[in-house]
């Protein structure tokens, strides 16, 4: 059996709003980010984050692990709308994990951190978003997250 292929589809920056703070619940402590922008480019696709369309349902494990479920529509330069919506998570090592929740920069070779998009479209030209796996390696950046994403072939 072979390995696992990929090619890289596109890189996408969200601007997000300070956590807004649920609690702790019977799962971890529950927060709740709006993201308010974005922009997103690749070979095949670019265009933007329509403002205040998604957010992210955080979850800070017992474990200390953060558990993410994010939904945001995605708005092609040539006016496609892409729904993306993606679980994953983020482990770092506590003093990492602090510097994080400070809103520092830390270079993304210090934690862990993937997701896996999944799309959906009524566009034609994009329908071949509906039929793919994605896989996405996480920064941090103290403006919000990034990613890049990438097709598993």
């Amino acid at each position: 059996m072979s390995e696992l292929q990929s090619e890289f589809l596109f890189e996408i920056d969200f601007q997000v709003t300070p956590p807004e703070p649920l609690g702790v619940t019977p799962l971890g402590d529950r927060r709740i980010v709006t993201v308010t922008s974005g922009s997103f480019e690749g070979p095949k696709l670019k265009g933007t984050v329509v403002p205040n369309s998604g957010g992210d349902w955080l979850l800070l494990r017992n474990d200390g692990v953060l558990q993410l479920d994010v939904r945001v529509t995605l708005k092609t330069d040539d006016d496609a709308l892409i729904y993306m919506a993606y679980r994953g998570v983020r482990d770092a090592a506590p003093e990492v994990a602090a510097r994080l929740a400070r809103g520092e920069d830390v270079d993304a070779t210090e934690y862990y951190f993937r997701t896996t998009p999944y799309f959906e479209t009524s566009s034609e030209k994009y329908a071949w978003l509906n039929r793919i796996i994605t896989v996405a390696k996480g920064d941090r950046r103290a403006s919000g997250p990034c990613y890049r994403v990438f097709q598993i072939l």
